[in-house]
Parts: C-alpha cells; structure tokens; sequence
C-alpha cells in the first residue's frame, strides 16, 4: 500500500515495521512510519475540507489567510507547527468537517466551524512567535487555541461572534464585542501550564473600553494543563485536554474544566501509572507503552474529586481520527490506568494502520461474538478488539513479573489468562471469516502467532482456572442475552463464519459485564453463588443459582451462572452442549 507524502514519494511500509505492528507491537521506528502516514492523510484532509469551504459564506477572513498565515509559522519554527497538524484535536476536527460538509454531523454555524482554521493559524503564529492579524470564530466570547488554552473576553456576548486576533513575539491581543456593545480586549502570552505548576499564576490583562477590567486577570486565559513524567532523556508533558472543542470522539463540545484537586489527583495517578509501564525492561512488543507517545488524555465525565472514584471505574474510548489521544474516566487505581492506555493506544496504531492498508473486508453487520461486548460486532469492531486486547494480554504477562506480593501476582496472571484466551478465539474468527485482505490475513497471523506462544506459558492453576470460568460465563451470558433460541438454526459456535444463520433476540439491550472483574481474585469466604463458582465449588454454586431462579427463572445473569456450573460437574457431551447452545434453556422472548 502506498499514500503520497509532502513532495510526491510514495509512503512504503518496510516488511520488517510491519512484522512488528502484526505481532502486536511497534518500535520507535515503527511509530513514526505510523505518524508520517498520519500526516499524509491529514494534509489530504485538510485540502479537501479548503475545497469544500470554498465560497461559503462567512464573516471571517478567507480560508487562504489563515492558510498564509499557517505557512508563515511553520517556515519559522516547522516542528512546533508540525506537532499542532498532527494533534489529536486537529484530527478530529478535520474529520468532523467532512461530515459536515457530506451533511451526516451537526454543530454550531458552519463558518464557526470552518474558521477554526484561524484558532490553529493563531496557535501556530503564537509557537513561531510570527505576527498575525486574523478575524476569528469567539463562542460566547471565548477563542480556542489548540494546544495551547483558551481565552476570553470580559463580559462577553453569548453565542457565536467575532473577533480580531492579533499577535506579536508570542503575544495575543483579542479584541471583540462585549454584551454591553462596548469594545473589550484581551492581552497574553498564551503557554500550557503543567498540573504540578497549579499555583503559578498565568500572565494577562483585560480591559473594556479602554478601562482594566475588575475580574482577576486569570479568568481570561485559561491555560491548557499538562501531565508530565521525568525520562532518561528529559522531561515530557502530555495534554490533558479538558478546553479544546474537537477534544470528543464526534460533535464539538464545551469546556468541562477540571478544578485543581482534580487536576492533581490525575497527576498522581499518572504518576504511578507510568511507575507501572516502566518495569518493562525496555523493549517494545505487545503491552510495552513509552508514554511519550501519548497525544493527549481527555477526562471524561467529572471535573472534581467529589464524589470519590469507584474502584470498579475503567471507561475509556479513542478516535481513529485523533492518533494518540484517549477520552479516560479517572480510575481509581494506577494498575487500571496503565491498562487503559495501553489498550486505547493499541486501538491508535490500528487506526493508522487502517488508513494505510484495507485490512478486512467488512459489510459492517454486527453479529459476532466479542468477549469484551455486551452486544454483537461487526469485523472491524473484532479486529480492533483483538488489536487492543493482545496488548493488554502482553501488559498483564509483565504485571506477573514485577508484582510485588501474592495477590498481585495471582490478579496479573488471571487477568493474562483471561485476555489471551479470549483474544485467541476472536482471532479465529477473524480467520474463519473469509473477509481479511492478503494485509489483515498477516495482521491477523501474527496476532495468532503471538497469542499461542503465550498460551503456551504456565500459568498459576487456580488463576487460570477462574479465567477459564469467567470467560464461559461472558459467553453463555451474552448467547442468553442476544441470541434467539431458534433450534433448527446455525452452527453452534462462537458466531464465527456461520454466524448469519443466528437470529438474534429483538428484545436485547446493554448489560453490565459484573464478572469479568470480580473473577480476578479468589473470595477468601465465599458466600454468594459467583463467589462459591469463583472458588471451585460449582456444587454450591448450582444450588445458589437454582434458588435465584425459583424467583426468576429467565434472569440471564443468574441463569448463566447456573449452566456454567452444571457444565462444571457434567463435563461430558451434555454439558458441552449446554455451553454451547445455552439459549436453548430459555423461553423464546415475548414478541
């Protein structure tokens, strides 16, 4: 596969990068074949969303200024300039245009939209300490300046406006109208402020009508947070982007500002998560994370300490438009984050890896089977699975080596377990498909490759014994919940090649998977049915089960638990059968 880079040269991935990203991981090297690819599509994107915007109506200056003025910054200070192209935001902001201008997404005024091409010629004129004069896109009197923060007007008109951006050796003077109909204006030097330098106070003055404005100086410059880790070759800050618009996996969205104790308590769980990715001695296969690469990490769902984190918290979710970047529910532990970001980075890398090589061919219709779903997949969707899950399978092979004491050990190797089992049945999906490219079929081998040798590898008995149990568990339950018991339909497997003979339930909706995680640890004293099965009993489970479903004998969750038990002490071709056709225990759904 091949894509035209700046100046024509066709963009070659050599055998020995792609050896690597097929295994699961990806060198320093291979990496940066990755950005460069990125940055091909986004220059592409980016002259097709000028041509779309050609014409339209606007109250702002012309495209080809804010243009100018990017291509004046970036022959000044082109690597500056460079990282502001390939910024996750300006990603997501790129590919939100094109929906847009195709009519399938919706927003704020189209020309507010469009002229966020002057917020980044702003931000880039602000990095290259080049002048600019510019008529920008205000939203309640606020301008975004990606990577940098976000300023605002004193008393501001509400709604989108427009105001006059002007800068000089890095400073920004704003000036705009204010709710009165008054002139107000705004001057600062725009820089990030790391989450560790809180209480250093950012440098700005406003005045309206020519008087200083009475609201402290730092409510008008916002400055973008970063998270920062000391390496070997120096220090290194990492967004955490709670100001820019095109921060979320679609439409634009508001700020949602942190409040410092927030702030800081993402800090210190950075800190140990890093920790965490550290002890990998070096290397870089599947589960090895450098957090340099990190774009940026959106908060998601709270900007404040209180109410306190609950352990079980672990949502996250990236966007193939936005390399790098990761929208994280805070979680309460470091272990839990440092997952995440290697989970969500792998989703990033086969993102890229999609926008260089059609790997699947995919009709999108979801009806496979996912072990990390509650619902049916389509191909893409398990390939990115399998992609992200292999990396965790790798992340947790190391937690085995550097746990610090029992229990920590016997939660990494059931969590290993777990994740290599499950993966390497989704991969043989993916192979019995018959819709992988010549390039996914050796994406996809090298998963394969990968994941065996691991299942090779001892494991702790017991651990592997609750993963076994946990992964049948997610499995029968999700055939309860999403597969209609039609007996004379399909073949009884994981809703592999065979799966569009299934119909499924009409009646099915999102559940929560409760244990998958509460699977990890032995129970010292169990006393509900999960945790007798849990700890080896299925004797006791069963009986626990039975009496639950004398109350309600089509709960899904308790019925689950009941099969994977009686499988457990049936171990012959009856049992099997239970496990692999558990819809047929059930009555048909009402409708």
């Amino acid at each position: 596969m091949t894509s035209q880079q700046h100046g024509g040269r066709p963009l070659r991935m050599p055998d020995r990068l792609f050896a690597e990203f097929a295994a699961g991981g990806g060198s320093a090297e291979a990496l940066a074949f990755l950005e460069r690819g990125e940055r091909a599509r986004r220059l592409l994107l980016l002259r097709t969303v000028l041509a779309g915007v050609d014409g339209l109506a606007t109250p702002l200056d012309p495209p080809a200024e804010a243009w100018r003025t990017l291509r004046t910054a970036a022959g000044r200070a082109p690597e500056l300039i460079e990282h502001l192209l390939l910024a996750p935001a300006t990603g997501g902001w790129l590919a939100h245009m094109l929906r847009r201008l195709h009519g399938t997404a919706a927003g704020p005024p189209l020309w507010v939209e469009a002229g966020h091409l002057g917020s980044l010629a702003v931000a880039a004129a602000l990095r290259a300490r080049t002048e600019a004069d510019l008529l920008v896109p205000l939203t309640d009197g606020a301008l975004n300046l990606p990577g940098l923060g976000l300023v605002r007007l004193p008393a501001a008109e509400q709604g989108p406006t427009v105001g006059r951006a002007r800068t000089r050796a890095g400073e920004l003077t704003l000036t705009g109208t204010e709710s009165d109909g008054r002139a107000g204006s705004v001057r600062c030097r725009p820089a990030t402020v790391p989450v560790r330098g809180l209480d250093v106070p950012p440098t700005s003055t406003a005045a309206a009508g020519g008087v200083p404005a009475s609201t402290p100086a730092e409510g008008h410059w916002i400055p973008l947070r970063t998270l920062t880790h000391v390496t070997a070759s120096g220090s290194v800050s990492i967004p955490l982007d709670d100001l820019d618009p095109y921060r979320d996996l679609d439409e634009p969205i508001p700020p949602a500002r942190l409040d410092a104790d927030e702030a800081s308590a993402w800090q210190e769980l950075f800190d140990e998560a890093v920790g965490v990715l550290a002890n990998q001695d070096g290397g870089h296969g599947p589960g090895r994370l450098d957090p340099a690469v990190i774009r940026s990490v959106v908060p998601w769902g709270r900007t404040s300490t209180m109410p306190e984190v609950r352990p079980g918290t672990r949502g996250s979710a990236s966007s193939g438009d936005a390399f790098g970047a990761m929208n994280i529910s805070r979680p309460a532990t470091a272990p839990v984050l440092a997952e995440i970001l290697v989970h969500e980075f792998q989703h990033s890398k086969l993102a890229a890896l999609l926008h260089l090589f059609p790997l699947v061919e995919d009709d999108r219709e979801e009806r496979y089977y996912a072990p990390w779903r509650p619902d049916p997949r389509h191909l893409t969707g398990l390939l990115h699975g399998v992609y992200a899950f292999t990396g965790v399978s790798g992340f947790w092979r190391d937690r085995m080596a550097d746990a610090e004491h029992e229990e920590q050990a016997a939660v990494a190797a059931y969590n290993f377990a777990l994740r290599r089992t499950q993966t390497r049945l989704v991969v043989r999906t993916l192979q019995l498909s018959g819709r992988l490219t010549a390039p996914g079929r050796g994406i996809v081998t090298g998963l394969a490759r990968t994941l065996d040798g691991w299942l090779r590898e001892p494991v702790d008995p017991a651990a592997r014994a609750r993963a076994r149990t946990a992964a049948v568990l997610h499995r029968t339950e999700w055939r309860l919940r999403n597969v209609a018991p039609s007996p004379e339909g399909g073949a009884a497997g994981s809703l592999g090649a065979g799966a569009a003979a299934h119909r499924f339930r009409t009646d099915r909706s999102s559940w929560p998977d409760l244990r998958t995680h509460a699977f990890a640890a032995r129970p010292r004293v169990p006393r509900t049915a999960d945790e007798h099965l849990a700890a080896g009993d299925p004797a006791t489970a069963m009986t626990a089960y039975a009496q639950a479903l004398a109350h309600d004998p089509t709960d899904p969750h308790v019925l689950a638990g009941w099969i994977v038990a009686r499988a457990a002490l049936e171990p012959g071709r009856s049992g099997r059968r239970m496990l692999a056709r558990p819809e047929l225990l059930q009555p048909l759904p009402s409708g």
